[in-house]
């Protein structure tokens, strides 16, 4: 491994470390990252931790990863995100599942080890075309909703 792709891989461990283990809890063996703490945001703080998540995924993306390596962290963030984003349980899960330290585990497979190569075009497809029914069942659910709420009053 080159010197430039030893410093990327360093930058991508210590951002996934400030993310998921940065801090240690008094009194316990227990590690937490910025994401658990900014999951106590409603929404904003998903967001932001998905876009620190998402730096890190394009960091990989940018020096040639797979797409199988790039679809498994995705699918990381994505679960980590959505699992999160729900009240109490999300932090709880946040804690747990430590996305990132997953993703800097599949990195390191990918590069020492020769996992995860090959493309993934289909899966990304399908992705795609998921998330696109996604925001049209959301879309058309709070059209829903305001039909629902402007008729009532």
């Amino acid at each position: 491994m080159q010197t430039e792709e030893k410093d990327k891989l360093r930058w991508i461990e210590q951002s996934s470390r400030l993310l998921d283990s940065a801090f240690r809890v008094p009194g316990t063996n227990f590690r937490i990252g910025l994401d658990p703490i900014l999951g106590l945001i409603p929404v904003a703080g998903d967001l932001v931790s998905m876009g620190m998540s998402a730096m890190i995924i394009w960091t990989v993306i940018r020096h040639g990863a797979s797409g199988r390596l790039i679809l498994k962290m995705t699918a990381n963030v994505l679960l980590d995100t959505l699992v999160g984003s729900i009240p109490l349980l999300g932090n709880v899960f946040d804690f747990v599942y430590q996305a990132n330290q997953r993703n800097v585990r599949l990195l390191r497979e990918y590069h020492y080890e020769g996992k995860h190569r090959g493309s993934a075009w289909g899966v990304w497809l399908a992705i795609v075309l998921l998330v696109l029914a996604w925001l049209a069942a959301m879309i058309w659910l709070v059209w829903w909703l305001f039909q629902r709420l402007a008729f009532s009053v």
